[in-house]
């Protein structure tokens, strides 16, 4: 299986299942409604609503990696974004939004050019495979976050 591919499929067992660790993020998050997303049990922590925006960002910005030729970061506002409504409709978008937003980035992974995963990234001192690789830790270990911050509630 080329790497692109095995990259894929980590990417999506740590976002929706299969994971060989354990719970996804997606299973993790199953049962979890507005109020408790929206919950800070935690002081000085993230919420889970945060966390699951925080994901969606850096799978958006990686996302544009795979497709510009400059360096492509995120402020402070964008790295966190607010949750502005703490509805439960707002949090089901959220999480379909974030899961939306992964999918794009796994199909673009898989037909990645093999070749180009050993091309460092614009403005950065690691390559494609380093960072796609660090998507999936980057998942997981906020998806460990989660999964704390649900039994604090």
């Amino acid at each position: 299986m080329a790497l692109k591919h095995r990259i894929a499929d980590q990417l999506t067992r740590a976002f929706n299942g299969d994971a060989w660790h354990g719970d996804s993020l997606l299973e993790i998050l199953q049962g979890v409604d507005a109020e408790t997303a929206s919950a800070h049990p935690i002081p000085g922590a993230h919420s889970i609503w945060e966390l699951v925006l925080h994901i969606a960002a850096w799978d958006g910005a990686v996302l544009r990696r795979l497709h510009v030729d400059v360096p492509v970061e995120l402020d402070d506002d964008e790295n966190f974004p607010a949750v502005t409504e703490t509805s439960e409709a707002a949090w089901q978008k959220a999480v379909a939004d974030a899961t939306k937003l992964h999918e794009d980035l796994v199909s673009d992974v898989a037909k990645f050019p093999e070749a180009r995963l050993t091309e460092k990234i614009p403005g950065k001192d690691y390559d494609f495979t380093n960072m796609l690789l660090g998507v999936v830790q980057h998942e997981l270990y906020h998806a460990g976050q989660i999964a704390l911050l649900k039994k604090a509630k």
